[in-house]
């Protein structure tokens, strides 16, 4: 039997539910509860706890690729599914979430459709290149990786309270659509994730960001 007629008969007898016992696939789904937990608040009007659950989103949308690469036994299937759910669940984490966040701070006016859209679309695209192409040369993103969407603007809202809602929220809608512009812009972003330091320094800033929004809800 062939390595492609084994990979072909795992995902034949593979349940959908067996990927879930998948240590990277938690990570992930631990993820998109982060995120769950991120719109909900962004909902009912709580930005420092929705802020706690995006950056989280990403620390864990991080350690499902670490996990990954130290684990040992995976098989094709394994790998191709956790990709797929990956992917799907950026979508949700850097492309919906975001979206919510200025619709919500907008108080959902209508004005803040086309933002929200455009911040949308502009992940879904985003992600349909990277999919497609993959990194260039190996090694670099085209255009702005999405999870630095949240990182930026989880930063941003640091400084909500030293402006009014209504001058903040044209600061939220534009910090949006720049960052939307880069994510399908041209411009070669090196991985981050892949390097140790990288993780150290994600780690101490989703800590850090952690301790001041939670001091901010107390």
């Amino acid at each position: 039997m062939t390595i492609e007629d084994r990979n072909t008969q795992e995902k034949q007898l593979n349940s959908i539910i067996s990927y879930v016992f998948d240590l990277p696939n938690i990570c992930s789904l631990a993820g998109l509860g982060c995120t769950t937990l991120a719109i909900y608040f962004m909902i009912i009007g709580v930005y420092p706890a929705a802020m706690i659950g995006m950056v989280w989103a990403v620390a864990f949308d991080w350690a499902d690729g670490l996990v990954a690469r130290k684990m040992k036994g995976r098989t094709g299937s394994d790998s191709l599914f956790g990709g797929q759910l990956d992917v799907l669940i950026d979508i949700v984490s850097y492309g919906v979430a975001p979206a919510i966040l200025l619709l919500s701070y907008g108080k959902f006016e209508p004005a803040f459709l086309p933002g929200a859209f455009l911040m949308l679309g502009a992940a879904a695209l985003r992600l349909s290149y990277f999919s497609t192409f993959g990194l260039a040369d190996g090694s670099k993103y085209t255009g702005l990786a999405l999870d630095n969407n949240s990182l930026v603007l989880v930063f941003i809202f640091l400084f909500e309270g030293l402006f009014s809602s209504g001058v903040f929220s044209v600061i939220l809608y534009a910090s949006g659509l720049g960052l939307a512009a880069f994510n399908v812009s041209q411009i070669k972003t090196p991985k981050l994730s892949g390097k140790p330091i990288n993780v150290v320094i994600l780690a101490a800033y989703t800590l850090a960001i952690t301790a001041v929004y939670g001091w901010k809800l107390l």
